[in-house]
């Protein structure tokens, strides 16, 4: 009997050591993490990391690619599948969203210095909201984004401009184009891919573009004709999946945003980001406000 007791209590520590040596290791693995995939949905993002980001983490013996998406739902998808380590494209907002609807498990770390949706037209060359009122005829089409967010989000943006209303009774989060109570100017609200966005101008009298989208088809954000004032929980977040979050690659990573490098570069005029907002963390440690 005792010699069962004795076995039982080294099996338990043998066992037992077995378990935690896995743990340490999983963990020594996830930390000394040295090939790094990051996706992008288009826009500055992506460039920003290559110029600024990827050269700092290659310094510290990271292998870093960039995978290059062209919509706002496979990013996610390829984060939760482990076909990538992280992406930088989205807000909370969006990202809860999607964890909710999907069933996946993503944290977002750290937010990053961000282009906000513009305002712009083609048909209307003004230079504020209030001369584009003395302008706009009935039944002018506004093109905005159809994903469900952000299309409550343009519609947010709208109402900030006094351009519409959404009813009281309904959570702006939440909004679509059916929800909208005062329409003053007869807008007709067109909800579109985003990637479709920029070449909506065309035809329409007005359309809402994340800034993302616009960067990459060529357009400026000084030339929008208003820009978002963006609330943080639409500032854009360095995602992680969730087991992830604590690993030491985040904070490498986080490191390299929070640089005098990176600061240098994008304070630079030449390279036309004062249009971005910067978040709360950035404007505190450099002392630089937003424009």
């Amino acid at each position: 009997m005792k010699k069962n007791n004795l076995f039982a209590v080294a099996l338990f520590i043998v066992f037992s050591f077995s378990f935690f040596s896995c743990g340490n290791a999983s963990k020594e693995s996830t930390d000394s993490k040295k090939e790094l995939s990051v996706g992008f949905s288009p826009g500055p993002y992506s460039d920003l990391f290559k110029k600024t980001i990827k050269p700092a983490l290659e310094k510290k013996g990271y292998n870093v690619k960039i995978v290059e998406f062209t919509d706002w739902v496979t990013p996610n998808l390829a984060l939760a599948n482990s076909e990538i380590d992280a992406n930088i494209y989205q807000n909370t907002l969006y990202r809860q969203n999607f964890c909710d609807t999907k069933g996946v498990d993503l944290t977002a770390t750290f937010s990053v210095p961000t282009a906000a949706l513009g305002l712009y037209s083609d048909k209307y060359k003004v230079k504020s909201v209030d001369e584009l009122k003395t302008q706009l005829k009935p039944g002018g089409i506004v093109s905005v984004p159809n994903d469900a967010v952000n299309l409550a989000r343009a519609l947010r943006f709208l109402r900030s401009l006094g351009l519409l209303t959404i009813k009281a009774t309904v959570d702006d989060k939440t909004a679509t184009e059916n929800d909208i109570d005062e329409n003053p100017f007869g807008l007709k609200i067109v909800p579109l891919e985003a990637a479709q966005l920029p070449r909506s101008i065309d035809g329409s009298a007005l359309a809402v573009i994340p800034g993302n989208y616009a960067i990459s088809s060529g357009l400026k954000l000084s030339s929008s004709i208003v820009g978002e004032s963006l609330p943080p929980e639409l500032l854009i977040w360095f995602v992680v999946r969730t087991e992830d979050a604590d690993a030491s690659f985040v904070a490498d990573v986080q490191e390299a945003y929070e640089s005098e490098e990176f600061k240098n570069y994008f304070e630079n005029p030449e390279n036309e980001f004062d249009r971005f907002q910067r978040p709360q963390w950035y404007v505190e440690k450099w002392n630089i406000q937003n424009r």
